[in-house]
């Protein structure tokens, strides 16, 4: 965070605790950073956060201070944003969201008119700008900027996923997670347009209870409620999708994108027969697609680095093991549109998604959070990467290792694949004490 001397936007905007690391005064002042780089307007969303609509307010009147009229989403997707920026004359929106965070945290997230989030080098100068701070901009009379009401924003999100298509799911068994958070009115509304049925949890928001015990983070709370439907469960701002077939069993991101990729091949639509993929990606992923005669190109940890490679190299199909998916719109993810798009391919193919994920066959994986006094120092503690290149010596190439400092929290993530879970969660515990130990756990 910015009082903290460290660069205000991390991997997914900006982050912390809502009224105190996450004042409504930074809110109002990169707005007004913000404000200053464009001419507007900008369009505002939000998920169900308590802290929500005070951290929004402040955002509305920095942009408004400087000269920039905006719109109120309010609590809608992060994909909504998304696409409604694109498809308006909006050059900016903002999401007020920390996606899969609890509900004490929040964040801001910048969208470019193109539906994605900001490049590094824009959210560069406006963090400049922020830091330089006064005097900005401050004009007066009809000059000054307004804030206006989208009443029917969820609407106008669900046309551009939907269209004027009827029923094609036909009846579809379905049950939802919406995290309490910002797909509760939207994901119900979008399924049952198309004629799905659905069974709806965790929609019933109150400000605190937000991926708590549910959601993208959670999706086995979600496979003893489901009773034989196939699942889709969103994290708080929705850009994320887990799913869970009819026999309760979880398919992550790595699983949905190899269904995904597997039916676009054999349909002709895999742009250069190429996915885009992170290197948290399960190895059995990657063999799968090999399989398939699909290549796999990686990058770093986070989905704006996938959409990065993607259009880099023209590829329609990217994302994350937890769940992020990039669609050949190329835009950020979006739960909504990878849960209609995995809906589809049932439709098309005939087949249950129990049938679809055997595609793949995951190594066992083991992720350990260890909670760290300084992710900074991970770099230069020699004694981790010791114990990391010991360990996966005695592995070999029946597994994997990754250690890496997560962008958002104070948080080292320490992932082993083995060919038993038994040995990968030996490993990755005996490593998770050493990172504990030397960087202050």
């Amino acid at each position: 965070m910015a009082g903290m001397g460290g660069r205000l936007f991390g991997t997914d905007g900006v982050r912390g605790v809502a009224n105190r690391d996450l004042t409504p005064q930074l809110a109002f002042d990169l707005s007004r950073a913000a404000g200053e780089t464009i001419r507007g307007p900008v369009l505002i969303g939000r998920d169900t956060r308590r802290s929500g609509p005070m951290l929004a307010a402040a955002l509305q009147a920095g942009f408004n201070s400087v000269g920039v009229d905006a719109i109120d989403l309010g609590v809608i997707p992060v994909g909504a944003v998304s696409r409604l920026t694109h498809t308006s004359d909006a050059e900016m929106g903002v999401m007020v969201s920390a996606s899969h965070n609890p509900a004490p945290d929040n964040g801001i997230k910048l969208i470019a008119h193109s539906g994605n989030k900001l490049p590094d080098a824009q959210e560069e100068a406006i963090e400049a700008r922020y830091r330089l701070g006064t005097p900005y901009a401050s004009p007066t009379g009809g000059a000054v900027g307004t804030t206006d009401v989208m009443d029917d924003a969820v609407d106008r999100y669900l046309d551009l996923l939907a269209g004027d298509r009827g029923p094609v799911l036909g009846g579809m068994r379905l049950a939802l997670d919406c995290a309490n958070g910002a797909a509760h009115i939207a994901a119900p509304a979008l399924f049952r347009r198309l004629g799905a049925d659905v069974d709806v949890h965790a929609a019933s928001p109150n400000g605190v209870n937000i991926n708590d015990g549910c959601g993208a983070t959670h999706p086995e709370s979600l496979a003893p409620l489901a009773a034989g439907r196939v699942g889709f469960c969103f994290d708080g701002d929705a850009d994320r999708l887990i799913a869970i077939d009819e026999d309760g069993v979880v398919v992550n991101g790595d699983v949905i994108m190899a269904i995904l990729a597997r039916h676009m091949k054999e349909t002709g639509v895999l742009a250069g027969e190429r996915v885009v993929s992170t290197v948290m990606a399960n190895l059995g992923f990657k063999l799968a697609m090999q399989r398939l005669g699909i290549e796999v190109v990686q990058t770093q940890v986070g989905d704006r680095y996938v959409l990065e490679e993607m259009l880099r190299l023209g590829a329609v199909l990217g994302g994350e093991q937890s769940g992020h998916i990039v669609l050949e719109d190329r835009m950020s993810g979006d739960g909504l549109r990878t849960a209609l798009r995995l809906a589809e391919v049932m439709v098309a193919t005939g087949a249950g998604l129990r049938e679809l994920r055997t595609v793949m066959t995951e190594f066992p994986q083991v992720l350990h959070n260890v909670v760290v006094a300084d992710k900074g120092r991970l770099e230069a503690a020699d004694d981790v990467w010791s114990a990391v290149e010991n360990a996966a010596s005695s592995l070999g190439d029946e597994g994997r290792i990754l250690v890496r400092a997560s962008g958002t929290e104070p948080i080292v993530r320490v992932m082993v694949e083995a060919p038993t879970a038994e040995v990968a969660e030996s490993v990755a515990s005996s490593l998770s004490a050493v990172v504990a130990s030397s960087l202050g756990g």
